[in-house]
């Protein structure tokens, strides 16, 4: 977890209130008192959470309703802020400099796609002024819940969230919840595939990039273009959708083949590569590079070449250009995706009114030595 100045406190307010002769009514005013002193005295610093209504109640020997009046005396003085679901939170005290915001970061992985959309964000905020958490999720939904938990414990202003969607919450109540967090989030590289989707996202326009594909092969004379999936992600249907039109649009011959992530080997590539050649596929889009590799050395194995016999389009970018035969991909705009949904969520934060955004960056294709040159009869530009 990365931690540019997050506090994060775990204390409990311990301390008395023998009660004296004024009754209920000075109990809650001592409490707020006290109470007020501390914030000033630093004992609960700006954007630290007060203990919940029931510890002060039981550190205080007071009752749940003197608690409420003397914290609802404090929030009337804009001193502390209620956060529906996540506690009571200290504010900063008002003055000419704004607060600095704190930004809590949920991604399901750290090592593979994700370290460009971090530096991106990194970036955003940095240069914004703004403090961020970062937490991985490891593509658990409920250590995503566990995560989002503990960053609003830790008072964040705003959220950036890569949410998982393949999991026991199906995609669309899963983004309905997230809709409803009591602070405002920006969700990168997923939204919804309703226009009941509210959440405001950031996301590579996979649909483009799986077009973008075909009609670069179609450019360099390819009739038949086979389609190559793993299973399951979020980003393999928009690909295959932008894939689909496409083909259609140019009239191309196609075959597709899909197999589980876990799946997908030397063996699952060789099958994939005997239904290619028997659709008379001479080119093919797979999604992703790892998959691309692999169907790159079953055609070797088979005696055929890259891109003589069968021309290659990678999906991501990631390992693309580490492959034997260094891979054409699409390649989506990792850093500039960061860069814009970190950029939005402090947009929200400071015009709280702002219309909301959902934003579709197109991805690039980075040429390499997959495809080769134009082969004859090939289709019009």
């Amino acid at each position: 977890m990365s931690d540019q100045g997050v506090h994060m406190t775990g204390s409990v307010y311990r301390g008395t209130d023998a009660g004296g002769p004024g009754g209920r009514e000075l109990k809650f005013r001592r409490l707020a008192d006290r109470l007020r002193r501390e914030i000033a005295e630093g004992v609960w610093p700006p954007g630290s959470r007060l203990p919940t209504e029931p510890e002060l109640a039981r550190a205080n020997g007071a009752s749940i309703s003197t608690v409420r009046r003397a914290v609802a005396d404090l929030v009337a003085e804009r001193l502390v802020v209620r956060r529906q679901g996540a506690g009571t939170y200290v504010l900063a005290p008002d003055s000419g400099e704004r607060r600095a915001e704190l930004i809590g970061v949920v991604v399901p992985d750290t090592a593979f796609y994700y370290p460009r959309v971090l530096a991106g964000i990194e970036e955003e905020l940095t240069a914004a002024g703004a403090r961020f958490a970062i937490v991985c999720s490891d593509y658990d939904q409920a250590r995503e819940r566990r995560a989002l938990g503990e960053l609003l414990d830790a008072g964040v202003d705003g959220l950036l969230l890569v949410p998982t969607l393949d999991g026991p919450e199906q995609p669309e109540a899963h983004l309905r919840r997230l809709a409803g967090l009591p602070v405002p989030a920006v969700l990168v590289e997923r939204r919804g595939s309703t226009l009941g989707d509210t959440t405001e996202n950031v996301c590579t326009h996979h649909e483009a990039g799986g077009y973008d594909a075909v009609h670069h092969l179609a450019r360099l004379g390819h009739r038949a273009i086979g389609l190559v999936l793993r299973a399951p992600s979020p980003t393999a249907e928009p690909v295959s959708r932008g894939f689909r039109q496409a083909v259609r649009e140019l009239g191309c011959r196609t075959a597709e083949f899909s197999a589980a992530l876990q799946e997908w080997s030397p063996a699952a590539a060789d099958r994939c590569l005997a239904r290619l050649r028997a659709a008379g596929a001479t080119a093919a889009v797979c999604f992703g590079d790892r998959q691309a590799a692999l169907l790159a050395a079953a055609a070797r194995r088979a005696g055929l070449t890259v891109p003589g016999d069968l021309a290659l389009i990678a999906y991501d970018d990631e390992i693309a250009d580490l492959a034997e035969i260094p891979l054409t991909a699409v390649a989506p705009p990792k850093h500039q995706l960061g860069r814009t949904a970190a950029g939005l969520l402090l947009q929200r934060l400071r015009n709280p009114d702002q219309p909301r955004r959902q934003v579709l960056l197109r991805p690039a294709i980075t040429v390499r030595d997959s495809c080769g040159g134009r082969r004859e009869g090939g289709l019009p530009d």
